[in-house]
C-alpha cells in the first residue's frame, strides 16, 4: 500500500472515531443486585432486589406505595419489564412529585397503567391523586390485547415537551398532550390491597432511561388511534395535519354570535384567562345572555370542546342547530351533548332511562359506557362530537358513550317520543350552526376546536 493511500485510510479511520454521534446512550435505572437511586414513599409496601430483577411485595391495609427514582427527569425515553404475580392493578409514575404541602407527601402525577383486568388499560395514562384517568383505552383499542397478564411485558414511554406516547410490547397504547408537569421522578407503584391479597408480588427488570439525542430515537406517530390534546386552546402538530381548527380563538367572539343575535351577546358571557363562561343568572333556559352559535354551519365534522361544570349546573352542546326555528323563549333547536352535574341537578332524573343525564343525545338516547362516565366533577372534561353522514356519535373523556344513526326509523321513533316531537324533520339537516348553551348556570369552555371531513 501506497503512502498516499495510508494517509487516506488512516484519515477516513480518524473521520468514523471523531464522526459526532446523534444516537441517545441508555442509562441503567436498576443495577440488578441493590435499590441504589431509588426511595420508598408513602406506603410500606416490600421492595427488593432478587435474582436480577426487582420486586414489590403488597403489605394488606397499607395505602399505595411507590419507590422513586432519586433523580428527576423531564424529556426522556424510558423501558422497562413489568410482569404481575396475580390480577392486581399497578403502573409506573413518570414526571411525578411528591410534596409537603400536597396531600402530606402524597406522590402524585402521571401514571401508566398496569392493568390485568377485563377492562384492559395496560398502556393507558392515570393522573395519580390529581386528576384521575386521562388516556383510558378506549372500546376497540388495538392496544388493549397488548397486555400478557401472566408473563413479561415490555413498556415504552416516550415523553419529550407535552407529548407523551406509551407502548405495550410494541403496540401504541396512548397518545397524549398535557402540560401539567414538565419534570419528576419515576416511580414504581404497588397498590394498597385487602387482606386476602397480602404478599403478592410485582416484578421489573430491565429497567433503562435515555435523556438525550432523543429525536431519531423518538416513534413516528400512529394515527389510527386518537390523541388527546389537554393543552388549553392549542393546537399539536399532529391536529394541524389532520386538519383541526380552533372554533374558538381563547381570545375574542370571532366567529360567534348570539343564537338570536346578529352579534354576540353584551351579557351573559365572559371570556378570561383564556376561558369562555357562561355565566350564572337563576337557572333559566337561555334568558340571560342567550345562547351562542358558530357564524359558520357544519354538517360532516369531528368536534372537541373540553368544559367544566359547576354544583348542580346544566348546559349544552348542539350541533346540527337551525336558530330560526324556535322564535319564541328557550333555546334553540339541535341535537344536543347534555352538560348536567347529575348528581345535584334534578333534570337527572327526567326523560326516560337517564337520557337527559351527562353525555346523552338529550331527551333521546342516554350516556352508557361500561366502565362509567369517568367524568372529573371539578375539573375539566373533555367532549368530543363524531358526525359522518348519518352516524354520529358521543364521546367523553376518550370513552365513547352512545352513537346513533340520523334519519333512520328508529331515529324518527326516538324523535316521536321526545320533546322534539313538534319540530318538523329534527336533527336530519345537512348542515347546521354549533351552540354552546346558556341554561343560566355557571359553566366553562375553552379548547373548541373542529375537523371538517369532507
Amino acid at each position: 500500500m501506497s503512502k498516499l493511500s495510508k494517509s487516506l485510510l488512516i484519515i477516513s479511520i480518524l473521520a468514523v472515531i471523531c464522526q459526532p454521534s446523534f444516537a441517545g446512550e441508555w442509562k441503567k435505572l436498576f443495577n440488578g443486585e441493590n435499590l441504589d437511586g431509588w426511595e420508598r414513599k408513602n406506603g410500606k409496601a416490600k421492595y427488593y432486589a432478587e435474582d436480577g430483577v426487582l420486586v414489590g411485595q403488597t403489605v394488606a391495609g397499607q395505602p399505595n406505595s411507590f419507590l422513586c427514582t432519586t433523580d428527576t427527569y423531564s424529556d426522556f425515553i424510558l423501558e422497562y419489564e413489568m410482569k404481575l404475580g396475580g390480577a392486581i392493578n399497578s403502573g409506573v409514575q413518570i414526571r411525578s412529585e411528591s410534596k409537603p404541602e400536597y396531600g402530606n407527601g402524597r406522590v402524585h402525577g402521571y401514571q401508566v397503567e398496569c392493568d390485568p383486568s377485563d377492562r384492559a388499560w395496560s398502556g393507558g395514562i392515570y393522573d395519580e391523586a390529581r386528576r384521575g384517568w386521562l388516556y383510558p383505552l378506549y372500546r376497540g383499542h388495538e392496544g388493549r390485547a397488548a397486555f400478557n397478564p401472566t408473563g413479561w411485558n415490555k413498556f415504552r414511554v416516550e415523553a419529550v415537551g407535552p407529548h407523551i406516547k406509551t407502548f405495550v410490547n410494541g403496540v401504541p397504547c396512548a397518545d397524549l398532550v398535557d402540560d401539567m408537569t414538565a419534570e419528576g421522578f419515576i416511580g414504581l407503584q404497588v397498590h394498597s390491597v385487602p387482606k386476602r391479597h397480602d404478599g403478592m408480588k410485582i416484578t421489573w427488570r430491565n429497567i433503562r432511561i435515555m435523556t438525550d439525542d432523543l429525536e431519531d430515537e423518538l416513534s413516528e406517530d400512529y394515527m389510527a388511534i386518537h390523541q388527546v390534546n389537554l393543552v388549553p386552546n392549542y393546537l399539536s402538530e399532529r391536529e394541524k395535519a389532520e386538519g383541526w381548527k380552533l372554533l374558538w380563538d381563547g381570545k375574542t367572539t370571532d366567529g360567534w354570535r348570539g343564537a338570536k343575535l346578529d352579534d354576540f351577546p353584551e351579557k351573559g358571557w365572559k371570556i378570561e384567562d383564556g376561558v369562555l363562561t357562561v355565566m350564572p343568572s337563576g337557572g333559566a333556559e337561555s334568558a340571560y345572555g342567550g345562547d351562542i352559535v358558530t357564524r359558520k354551519k357544519y354538517g360532516d365534522f369531528e368536534l372537541k370542546v373540553d368544559f367544566k361544570f359547576t354544583k348542580g349546573a346544566n348546559s349544552g352542546i348542539k350541533y346540527f342547530v337551525d336558530p330560526k326555528l324556535n322564535k319564541g323563549p328557550g333555546s334553540a333547536i339541535g341535537c344536543e351533548f347534555q352538560i348536567l352535574d347529575d348528581r345535584n341537578h334534578p333534570d337527572a332524573k327526567k326523560g326516560v332511562n337517564g337520557n337527559r343525564t351527562l353525555a346523552s343525545l338529550y331527551d333521546l338516547i342516554p350516556a352508557w359506557n361500561p366502565w362509567g362516565k369517568r367524568e372529573k366533577r371539578n375539573g375539566w372534561n373533555q367532549a368530543r362530537i363524531l358526525a359522518d353522514g348519518k352516524h354520529v356519535e358521543h364521546w367523553m373523556n376518550n370513552l365513547m358513550m352512545l352513537e346513533y344513526e340520523r334519519s333512520t326509523q328508529m331515529w324518527r321513533a326516538l324523535v316521536d317520543y321526545s320533546k322534539y316531537k313538534d319540530w318538523p324533520d329534527f336533527g336530519e339537516a345537512e348542515k347546521g350552526n354549533i351552540l354552546l348553551q346558556d341554561h343560566g348556570n355557571l359553566v366553562h369552555f375553552r379548547s373548541i376546536k373542529i375537523r371538517e371531513l369532507k
